[in-house]
């Protein structure tokens, strides 16, 4: 993992020494927002090196002096005091019993101004303040003195962020920081960068003197950080957005890979996006920041951030809302065009296969209309003549006959062809193709079921209400419901059979095909769902389309 971290901090190390050489660009700003959006989503690898690096130095804590102990503390206090307050505070809260148990006055006031200012940082300003009144600065060497003026400093600074009267404090903070920066060690960054924005009223020689401190100090370090986000403030003061954008990009990249949270660059590229409505940006660094914020436990960019976090975020939902909604409709449109366009193509072929049908119908009729059109003529009279006879009342018996014998001339030429197939098969040799035809039932079965369904047809046309009349004789939970497709079923063919006088058993089994024994079976089941007297059931089929009867 420390390889990985490594490898990704050359790489970033190798992108801020490009941009050094680099023009200032659009392209610029494209890869610094795309290491920082990726070191944003890779920041865990960095804590995790923070924390092995913090596991080692506690090792030196076992069997160590009072003094070592000490040491190691402060070691401990400055790898925490920006990553985990408690922790920090936990630290020097040892060394301040350290210093009193070692007689170590000025130990004991550098460990209090250092818990001073982690209580400013933390939210607890009574108690910060309580600690820097407890210390009387006439007393002071002047590094502590200096150490005092900035945690007053801070403490006015992290107040007046933290409450709604920050102009109150504006004198206070202003005083404490002019104090500090006269008693500062002027080798320090603070001191430095201090000074510039303090005495430095030309904005380009701040700029080229801000440049001058960043080119002597190591890209991603945290002095880095100070400079280009002092770099980045003066950018923004002086109306020059792009510029502002990059340097605090290269503060928060800093930041990330030293696992500072005090992530003050973090939350202004939050409100620089959020006024170029770019609110995905805007919402994953305000994201960003308040997560390293509750996690370090520094209250007054908790509070900074809670400020506007609410306003980025409904400002991000509604967009992400607006995109969904708007990806839906576009969805929608273009699969009701695709479902047309695809319906139109299905449309158009059936239209010109069919319109092929028709052509090649119309020639083909066409010739055979040519033929028999003297036929009709010479059969004219003919049907002239018999017309009267066609004209005869549709009785329900001739009807029936008419319709039977079509059947069985449409079965004769179907048994025609039949034979002819079987002729050519046996003509030709094809005594394989002539055995599996002979011996597969296919024909009967089609010939059959074609035979029902003619003979379900011409009945039903003889006793449209045969089915319902029937089920009106059976018991409600017993009635019978042919399947999709069918008009009769067995059940029912038996008794339609019954109804037009065919009763006996041996003549229905092989009309249907099937055993005596099951007609029978069929028969007595039937008898024993109707509704009344059992023995008489029959007798009431035998009525059903009659006009004296009457379904109960």
């Amino acid at each position: 993992m420390n390889t990985n971290i490594n490898i990704l901090r050359g790489l970033l190390l190798l992108l801020f020494c490009s941009f050094s050489l680099l023009s200032y660009s659009e392209n610029e700003l494209k890869i610094l927002s795309d290491s920082l959006n990726n070191l944003i989503d890779h920041e865990q690898e960095f804590i995790n090196r923070k924390e092995e690096k913090i596991k080692k130095i506690k090792r030196k804590l076992k069997d160590v002096s009072l003094l070592e102990e000490y040491k190691v503390n402060l070691q401990l206090h400055d790898e925490y005091r920006k990553f985990n307050i408690d922790s920090a505070v936990h630290y020097i809260k040892r060394n301040i019993s350290i210093a009193i148990t070692l007689g170590e006055q000025e130990w004991g006031i550098d460990s209090s101004l250092k818990l001073s200012l982690l209580y400013s940082m933390g939210g607890m300003y009574r108690e910060a303040e309580l600690l820097l009144k407890d210390i009387d600065p006439t007393q002071l060497s002047k590094e502590l003195l200096s150490a005092y003026y900035d945690a007053y400093y801070r403490f006015w600074e992290y107040y007046a962020i933290s409450t709604t009267r920050s102009n109150q404090y504006r004198y206070q903070r202003e005083m404490y920081r002019n104090l500090f920066l006269s008693n500062a060690d002027q080798s320090s960054i603070n001191y430095k960068v201090g000074v510039i924005n303090r005495s430095v009223k030309d904005p380009k020689e701040a700029e080229k003197r801000l440049l001058e401190l960043l080119a002597a100090e190591e890209e991603g370090s945290p002095d880095y950080a100070i400079i280009t986000c002092a770099l980045a403030t003066l950018s923004g003061q002086n109306n020059r957005p792009d510029l502002e954008k990059k340097y605090y990009m290269q503060s928060a990249i800093a930041d990330i890979m030293n696992v500072t949270r005090e992530n003050f660059s973090l939350q202004h590229l939050a409100v620089i996006y959020y006024n170029d409505n770019d609110f995905a940006k805007a919402f994953k660094y305000t994201q960003a920041a308040i997560d390293q914020a509750r996690a370090s436990g520094i209250q007054f960019r908790a509070t900074q951030i809670n400020e506007f976090y609410s306003v980025i975020s409904a400002a991000y939902q509604e967009k992400e809302a607006k995109a969904k909604s708007n990806l839906i409709i576009f969805l929608t449109l273009i699969t009701a065009l695709f479902v047309f366009l695809v319906a139109l193509v299905v449309y158009t072929y059936r239209q010109i296969k069919k319109m092929r049908q028709i052509k090649e119908a119309l020639s083909i009729s066409n010739t055979k209309l040519k033929e028999l059109n003297n036929t009709l003529n010479k059969v004219n009279d003919q049907l002239y003549c018999k017309n009267h006879e066609l004209l005869e009342t549709n009785n329900v018996k001739e009807q029936f006959i008419a319709q039977f014998f079509d059947l069985c001339s449409n079965y004769i030429t179907r048994m025609e062809g039949y034979q002819n197939s079987l002729y050519k098969l046996a003509i030709n040799r094809n005594y394989e193709m002539l055995i599996k035809k002979l011996k597969s039932t296919t024909n009967i079965d089609e010939e059959l079921n074609a035979l029902y369904s003619h003979f379900d047809s011409i009945f039903l046309n003889l006793y449209p209400t045969f089915v319902t009349d029937f089920n009106a004789l059976l018991k409600e939970d017993e009635r019978i419901v042919p399947k999709a497709g069918t008009l009769l079923n067995k059940e029912l063919r038996i008794y339609a059979l019954i109804r037009i006088g065919i009763n006996d058993g041996a003549k229905i089994s092989n009309f249907l095909r099937c055993s005596t024994s099951t007609v029978y079976n069929y028969r007595t089941k039937m008898r024993n769902k109707a509704i009344g007297d059992k023995e008489n059931f029959e007798n009431e089929i035998l009525k059903i389309g009659s006009e004296a009867y009457m379904p109960s």
